[in-house]
């Protein structure tokens, strides 16, 4: 391996976009963070002018030739860069000329500050959520001893009692016990471990697709697929994942059936792509898979949306607030991430599984 091509990998590995630009700011090399991040591929980038991506952006170009001409770095910290694709990016970014061969070029750092927000939301989310899941199952280990000695005492005083009548309180007792006790466990969350396969993604939301239908005959629902054929093979729990998907469609359809809403056909959009170089976490991924369930319900009241994930919170009167909170689990448990954006009309939930590598080879 030459070392161009050494160059050229370790610069496609990196988290931050780089894109390399000649004397007169034209594109010459485009690595995948900054293809990524510019909805651009470096062969279509390759020799266009920087003014040709980034739309009415003439006094940063200005920056960029007077750094040029006086061969002097600079720094633009949280610039609004508008592409020639039509979407806003805010980053950080950093002009570098250097001289090759005698040519002066330069090398444009980008770092999105998207990205970096959304890495500072996921473990502030992360941090809290493991705080309260563990204070829930302390809480669940204290609630479930005295719940064994009032059923235990319940069953003995069902064998003393002379009349089959009043056995009748006692079954209540043990009915009600044997409720919190599994209330307490969902609270809980499972701590065993997956049964982790090479799995169909598709297979799943087929699977959770068809349960649904079942349920909601007769109803006005419709379900949309717009699968990727070219997601690669999971290493998952599929009965943990369809789990966890059949939550996430559950709280859709009750969305829908909300009377906030202003149409008469629910509609639910299940929708799957690639993704390249994300980061979960802190592990960075070259690819993943992206799992998108999105209706038109009325949305997730503002004062909720970023507690939805956290145990015993519900936006209906009559929710546990258990459903979101095991998916959570299970996601993490599959090293993944679930984000949820909300406005009335239109929930997206998100769920990111990392791709393993050597399948997907």
């Amino acid at each position: 391996m030459t070392l161009e091509n050494v160059h050229r990998r370790l610069l496609d590995n990196l988290k931050t976009g780089v894109i390399l630009l000649d004397l007169d700011l034209r594109l010459r090399y485009v690595n995948t963070a900054a293809e990524d991040l510019l909805e651009m591929s470096g062969r279509k980038a390759n020799r266009l002018f920087i003014g040709d991506i980034f739309i009415n952006a003439k006094d940063d170009i200005g920056e960029m030739q007077q750094a040029l001409a006086h061969n002097s770095s600079f720094t633009r910290r949280k610039a609004e860069v508008h592409l020639v694709n039509g979407k806003t990016i805010h980053v950080d970014y950093t002009l570098t000329p250097f001289e090759d061969n005698g040519e002066l070029q330069a090398a444009l750092e980008l770092s999105s500050l998207e990205h970096a927000q959304r890495i500072t939301r996921e473990e502030a989310v992360a941090a809290a959520h493991a705080t309260t899941t563990e204070l829930v199952r302390g809480l669940a280990h204290e609630i479930k001893n005295p719940l064994g000695g009032i059923r235990g005492a319940a069953q003995l005083l069902a064998g003393e009692l002379p009349t089959g009548e009043l056995t009748d309180y006692t079954a209540v007792i043990i009915e009600e016990a044997d409720r919190l006790r599994n209330l307490v466990d969902r609270l809980s969350g499972s701590r065993q471990p997956l049964e982790k396969a090479y799995i169909n993604v598709h297979e799943v939301l087929e699977r959770v697709r068809t349960i649904v239908d079942a349920e909601t005959q007769g109803s006005s629902l419709h379900i949309e697929r717009d699968y990727d054929p070219s997601i690669p093979a999971l290493l998952a729990d599929a009965e943990q994942l369809i789990q966890a998907m059949l939550n996430i469609v559950r709280n859709a359809m009750q969305a829908i059936a909300s009377p906030k809403i202003n149409h008469t056909l629910g509609e639910i959009k299940l929708r799957t792509r690639v993704l390249r170089n994300i980061t979960i976490g802190e592990t960075f991924h070259r690819l993943a898979a992206s799992i998108e369930v999105i209706d038109n319900g009325p949305g997730i009241p503002a004062d909720l949306i970023d507690n939805i994930f956290y145990p015993m919170i519900s936006g209906r009167p009559e929710g546990t607030g258990l459903g979101l909170s095991i998916t959570r689990n299970i996601i993490n448990q599959h090293n993944g991430l679930l984000e949820c954006t909300s406005e009335p009309g239109e929930t997206c939930f998100t769920i990111i599984l990392p791709i393993d590598d050597v399948e997907s080879e």
